[in-house]
């Protein structure tokens, strides 16, 4: 029997829209009593009305009754004008001048489906996609939503990056009102010169910065540069003063009457004024002890300037404090008019901006300033940036995005330097690593999260290491300036052999050193230079509790490392102490998988550090290297004891370890 042989056609697939059903109205019946208790504090507060009538009220039903005389809470849900009412007036602003709380404020800005529903039925059911939340990466051009949103093929979310490319980022923008008017140049130039007045306009045209300056002869003193260009603009050519108070009076009377013609305001001028040569000594005759105005002559200088920094709004707040007796400038533009100082060798205007920014130094002005002490040769605003990233390098900039702004040089004189505060070894690599992430991504404009950079770094080749490949070697020189032998726990040595950065040879290297240490009783007798080869640990001793203490792990050594704080004069002791492996201060984690070693005593070379800024002076105590042998006993356990008063908050506090072979 043959067979017959059928074909099934699956039914068409339909592509249908959603749209979410719109829900029904609410009866006003039903928010009536609601609506009458919010609308009834603004309407007690409006007073007595013009014809005398009493405000509705919400009528009285079984269902929802309001009693007549109300009790001292709600009395704010009655209509009536409150007259001579005190406690009902209070309650009444209150709840009117009410905020919104947390909740609500989220609750109303939050992407809701009922503001983002798509009413064209042609179209698929889309969210908003707000365009005002910062982003990891640029946009690309020609590239459309879809593509964004529903790429072709799946792609690893981190690649190794193509040949390197320099790219610089913008300056970020400020926020300017959309019905602000831009403050132009020459407005700015008028805002700090508006308080010096003179008694005739100005005789000087500069021509910079492709702008026009009209300034005053007797301002320009301050300026070392404007005042050499005047002098050699200006010899030998003869001043034209006024002869007396008169003709002064006459010929602004005829050069501002627009009926005189040109040629009579020349003859004017001929007439009421005297040529003199030079600025030499005056005599007693001299037309200056008379009338002290010149004749309105403007001399034009011409000032070319090639440095960037030095920009138009730069230029003009710069020559507007010369009018000033003091300096005002602002935080965000005190590095350009600091340039134009420079470049106007206007000596008090760039003390004035180094002040400013000595007192402004933070994780977002830091790079920058550095940059310009450096370029305009002031060394200490430098040394004062470099302190500043000595103590809070790992604390504060290691989390913020201007951490790619750090030169390179400068990085490797921080890692270098004996002050540097840190939580751990593995702090500072961390960090480190941070930097090279930002430096081979320049897109990136928000800080990458640790996975973030761990994926990245795992998915470069695994032939070699990130050091000796081509485009890695340059770092070399920063990593070689870390104490790697101090990284001696497991998950962190773990994360590094996963980023593939180090050389094998620097990991076998670590490994040896530590294992050596823990077969030779904590020896570290590997350690070919025992100058700046100690393992440090530190904490930030901020305002509250007034104790701090923590667990110092090496080599099967465990340390109690302590701050404490004496009285209320801000004296302060610092000290640790050796723990006993039953001691109860020790973690399980601590307790059941670290190393103890069951030596009685053991040779230690440590220094304890404590570091602050008092005054915005940097200060800096230590009990220098010591060496002790530490016991388990009550007397050989602790260390010695440093001391401290007066000592302003935060106090960063560093203990640096060494263990000699004993």
């Amino acid at each position: 029997m043959a067979e017959v042989a059928t074909n099934i056609y699956p039914p068409p697939r339909t592509f249908t829209s959603y749209f979410p059903n719109i829900p029904p109205r609410v009866p006003e019946i039903a928010t009536a009593y609601t609506r009458s208790v919010l609308t009834a504090p603004v309407t007690a507060l409006l007073g007595v009305v013009v014809d005398a009538k009493k405000p509705e009220r919400y009528p009285v039903t079984p269902r929802c009754r309001e009693r007549r005389l109300v009790g001292s809470t709600n009395r704010w849900r009655l209509p009536e004008s409150v007259g001579s009412d005190l406690l009902g007036s209070s309650q009444a602003i209150r709840s009117v001048n009410l905020p919104y709380n947390d909740s609500m404020v989220h609750i109303m800005t939050t992407d809701s489906p009922h503001h983002c529903i798509n009413l064209d039925m042609e179209k698929p059911y889309q969210f908003q996609m707000s365009t005002v939340r910062p982003k990891t990466a640029p946009e690309y051009p020609g590239r459309s939503l879809s593509s964004s949103l529903f790429p072709a093929c799946p792609s690893p979310p981190f690649t190794a990056p193509l040949p390197r490319k320099e790219y610089t980022m913008p300056p970020m923008k400020t926020f300017v009102p959309s019905n602000a008017r831009p403050a132009a140049p020459h407005d700015v130039f008028k805002y700090h010169s508006k308080r010096t007045t003179h008694s005739t306009g100005p005789d000087i045209l500069l021509r910079s910065v492709n702008m026009d300056w009209e300034l005053h002869r007797p301002f320009l003193q301050k300026s070392e540069t404007l005042s050499t260009l005047l002098r050699e603009a200006e010899h030998p050519s003869p001043q034209s003063y006024y002869k007396n108070k008169v003709s002064e009076t006459l010929d602004n009377y005829i050069s501002q009457n627009p009926v005189y013609s040109n040629e009579y305001q020349s003859v004017s001028k001929k007439l009421n004024t005297v040529e003199l040569e030079g600025e030499g000594r005056r005599g007693i005759d001299h037309p200056a002890h008379i009338s002290q105005a010149r004749y309105r002559s403007m001399t034009a200088l011409k000032l070319d300037v090639r440095d960037p920094m030095v920009t138009k709004h730069a230029m003009a707040v710069a020559l507007g404090n010369m009018y000033r007796e003091d300096v005002e400038v602002e935080v965000s533009d005190v590095v350009g008019v600091l340039a134009a100082a420079h470049v106007l060798k206007f000596r008090t205007l760039e003390q004035g901006c180094v002040n400013i920014m000595m007192k402004s130094i933070r994780s977002h002005t830091v790079c920058a300033y550095h940059k310009a002490a450096v370029k305009y040769n002031q060394d200490q605003l430098a040394v004062s940036c470099e302190r500043w990233l000595e103590l809070n390098l790992v604390p504060q900039l290691a989390d913020e995005i201007q951490l790619r702004d750090l030169p390179m040089e400068l990085f490797q004189k921080i890692l270098k330097s004996n002050r540097l505060f840190t939580f751990g070894e593995f702090s500072l690599y961390r960090v480190l690593v941070y930097w090279v992430f930002l430096q081979m991504n320049p897109h990136i404009q928000l800080m990458p999260s640790q996975s973030t950079v761990l994926s990245y770094f795992n998915s470069l080749p695994k032939s070699s290491s990130l050091l000796e490949r081509e485009e890695g070697q340059h770092y070399g020189p920063l990593f070689m300036a870390l104490r790697l032998h101090g990284i001696t726990d497991s998950n962190h040595i773990q994360d590094i052999q996963q980023m593939n950065i180090l050389p094998q040879s620097w990991i076998v290297g670590i490994l040896a050193q530590h294992y050596h240490a823990l077969q030779g009783g904590g020896d570290m007798s590997l350690m070919t230079n025992y100058n700046g080869s100690e393992v440090r640990q530190g904490f930030v001793v901020d305002d509250k509790p007034p104790y701090h203490s923590e667990i110092f792990s090496l080599h099967g050594f465990h340390f109690e490392i302590k701050a404490m704080k004496q009285n209320n004069k801000g004296t302060y002791c610092f000290f640790m102490q050796r723990l006993k492996p039953t001691d109860p201060i020790l973690s399980f984690r601590q307790c059941e998988r670290q190393t103890f070693s069951m030596r009685p005593d053991r040779v230690v070379r440590y220094s304890i550090k404590v570091q602050t800024i008092k005054d915005g002076r940097h200060e800096m105590f230590t009990t220098g290297m010591l060496s002790q042998r530490f016991g388990l006993g009550d007397k050989t356990s602790r260390s010695e004891m440093l001391m401290l008063d007066n000592l302003d908050l935060p106090i960063y506090v560093t203990f640096c370890l060494l263990f000699p072979p004993s």
